[in-house]
């Protein structure tokens, strides 16, 4: 059975999405096939004669890891493009969980492309491995900017660990990670000059190159041409700053011709004052529906610009980017919806409860530790007072309550006919973790159930 957007679902005014007969499987197929021919040319340029000697076997694995390390780091750039293609087939979930894996293995590879080749080269040279790396960095073209390629990307697999998060602001880490760009370029320039698929065949060096083009083409069309119209087009600013509760603000946009912008309830916008720090980059959910007059984000303080946000000047230049993920009610597949926010994860839910309550039956559970965490309870119980809206607030620590107030037992009693509902799901990420699964267990399938992380 082919699942169809319910009817209704996309509201007035707002730019129906195309069907696309692309799926993610189309994507995955491309990537493999690609992996497939590399190991082609591989192979195609000896590579296997070499495995006859310990010499020859070390400097092949250091051969086939840089490949496959530099394929990954060019997927890693595509991924960091923010093609409008990949957010709708995979949503922020699953490519964040992408970049994420395929960032450490990225590393992991070039690391062991760096020690074995020096093993190998070593082996055959009868040198020491210090010796024959000395030799390599200093004597051989691009061979030490590579070297300073494999210590940036280093740096930033290292900043992307859990625990290195933890210690390190958003701000920090941000930057950091602007780093893997100069990584790819620096690398580039050792691969073109050294690299075995370069050296002696112009079709595998020309396919190499179309690589690096389709990479680059969507990084300067998606995360720079896309933009720069967008913003050109809409002119955002700020114009207004207001306190929801303890260190929670929203901020109020307008600009021309908002009528225009594609943006749904549930997405979210990376954003950019024009003040200090206007480098840094921060993903924010709307948190109201799209009117055509002005946006609204809301934030609680988490870091160091998010605390800053209450001391933003009416007026002040915003640059924008997106809008960006697939939390939206036109994937809504059910009559009646759920949905489940946790905190701040309120954000995103408050926007698709006021578009999907004008046709479907809404239930809203919302969990906070205190009742001045309850961010937009005004705003809630007034659409609550018109339209069909059940809202549960489970307010209180967990000891509070006899038993999980979002476990099987909690919800199934709250909302009985759940199986039969569209499930949306945002909060802290062991909140929504847990409750898909109890959700899963209560017998709602896992496609539809929709959830987008920003904590990873």
């Amino acid at each position: 059975m082919v699942a169809r957007a319910y009817p209704g679902s996309t509201p007035a005014g707002a730019v129906a999405q195309r069907p696309s007969r692309l799926r993610s499987g189309h994507v995955n197929a491309v990537a493999i096939a690609n992996a497939l021919v590399i190991a082609g040319l591989w192979l195609w340029h000896g590579g296997l004669g070499q495995l006859t000697t310990f010499a020859g076997i070390e400097t092949a694995i250091g051969q086939i890891t840089a490949l496959y390390g530099t394929y990954l780091a060019l997927i890693q750039l595509l991924l960091m493009s923010r093609a409008p293609l990949l957010d709708r087939l995979f949503g922020r979930d699953q490519l964040t969980l992408a970049h994420r894996w395929i960032g450490f293995g990225t590393v992991w590879l070039l690391v062991a492309h760096g020690l074995f080749t020096t093993l190998g080269f070593a082996m055959a040279d009868d040198a020491s491995p210090v010796g024959e790396f000395w030799m390599l960095i200093t004597t051989w073209d691009f061979v030490l900017m590579a070297t300073v390629s494999l210590g940036l990307f280093i740096a930033v697999a290292v900043t992307s660990v859990r625990l290195a998060r933890k210690r390190i602001s958003y701000e920090s880490w941000y930057g950091i990670h602007l780093y893997a760009y100069l990584a790819v370029a620096l690398g580039f320039a050792h691969q073109l000059v050294v690299g075995t698929d370069f050296i002696d065949d112009p079709l595998a060096r020309g396919y190499w190159v179309g690589l690096y083009i389709v990479v680059i083409g969507c990084l300067l069309a998606f995360r720079f041409g896309a933009p720069i119209v967008v913003n050109l087009r809409h002119r955002f600013r700020v114009a207004n700053v207001l306190t929801e509760g303890p260190g929670v603000v929203s901020v109020y946009l307008t600009g021309r011709d908002l009528d225009r912008l594609d943006i749904r309830a549930g997405q979210y916008l990376v954003v950019r004052f024009v003040t200090g720090g206007w480098w840094r980059a921060h993903p924010y959910s709307i948190s109201a529906e799209p009117n055509g007059h002005w946006l609204r984000f809301t934030v609680k303080a988490l870091g160091d610009d998010s605390a800053r946000l209450d001391r933003l000047a009416v007026g002040t230049r915003v640059i924008v980017e997106g809008p960006y993920g697939n939390l939206t009610a036109d994937r809504r597949t059910a009559r009646d919806v759920l949905l489940v926010a946790g905190g701040i994860g309120i954000t995103p839910l408050r926007a698709i409860l006021e578009e999907v309550a004008a046709t479907a039956g809404v239930t809203l559970l919302y969990r906070a530790r205190t009742a001045a965490d309850l961010v937009f309870r005004h705003e809630i119980e007034t659409l609550a007072e018109r339209r069909p809206i059940v809202v549960r607030y489970l307010i209180g620590p967990r000891s509070a309550f006899a038993s999980d107030p979002l476990g099987a037992a909690a919800i199934g009693g709250m909302v009985p006919d759940v199986a039969d509902r569209e499930v949306y799901l945002c909060g802290p990420a062991g909140m929504m973790s847990a409750t898909q699964a109890v959700v899963e267990g209560l017998g709602v399938p896992a496609s539809r159930i929709h959830q987008e992380r920003f904590d990873d």
